[in-house]
């Protein structure tokens, strides 16, 4: 592709920027709530669990109530707190680098669905990874579902980024693993790269 017709750049940041595995914390609260892995996702699936705190239809709080609910009253914060951030991996500093590099040239940003446990997760390790504190010293404006209160692949929260940051959408690429947020994200005129393993973005954006 041709990138010269391009200004803007968003990325995903699960399984794009940071490595992910939601089996280690479907694991994790299975072990918790000594049971299953199959029961941990009926009953994450049976009360929306996912959907309602990365909208933002529960804060933190309610989202921990919600786990102890399913797995266990007893469980503290920090135990639900390390078990939901088990799927966390690592930020490869080479993804960090193409970024920094990108910065030069396009306007950046991150459209994520998320939470601010996770966020607080993903911190942390870019900051033990790269000396970078935070997401937002990177990236001109970072766009968190449980902030905006929509998710992808909800055409709405692309259209919503545009327009908050005045973008054209001819203008404008979009990276992300899940191919339902990519068919959403081109419905809103965007360009879009399936992040499709074995490749990464350092792959797909090697001529940009």
């Amino acid at each position: 592709m041709n990138f010269s017709e391009y200004k803007n750049i968003i990325f995903d940041l699960g399984a794009v920027i940071i490595n992910i595995d939601f089996q280690k914390t479907f694991e994790a609260f299975a072990k918790l709530g000594n049971t299953d892995v199959l029961q941990v996702l009926k009953n994450f699936e049976e009360q929306k669990i996912l959907h309602r705190y990365e909208t933002g239809e529960v804060d933190d709080n309610g989202f921990r109530n919600l786990i102890r609910k399913e797995f266990g009253s007893q469980l503290s914060d920090e135990q639900i707190d390390n078990a939901w951030n088990a799927l966390l991996l690592d930020i490869p500093q080479e993804r960090i680098d193409l970024i920094l590099r990108l910065k030069n040239r396009y306007r950046i940003f991150i459209l994520s669905n998320t939470n601010a446990i996770h966020i607080k997760g993903v911190n942390a390790i870019l900051d033990k990874t790269t000396g970078i504190s935070n997401l937002d010293k990177i990236f001109e404006k970072v766009y968190y579902s449980h902030e905006v209160l929509l998710r992808k692949p909800d055409v709405a929260i692309y259209e919503y980024v545009l327009r908050d940051k005045d973008l054209k959408a001819s203008e404008t690429i979009f990276l992300d693993d899940n191919l339902d947020n990519i068919k959403a994200s081109e419905r809103a005129g965007i360009t879009s790269l399936w992040v499709n393993p074995p490749l990464t973005i350092l792959d797909l954006l090697k001529d940009a």
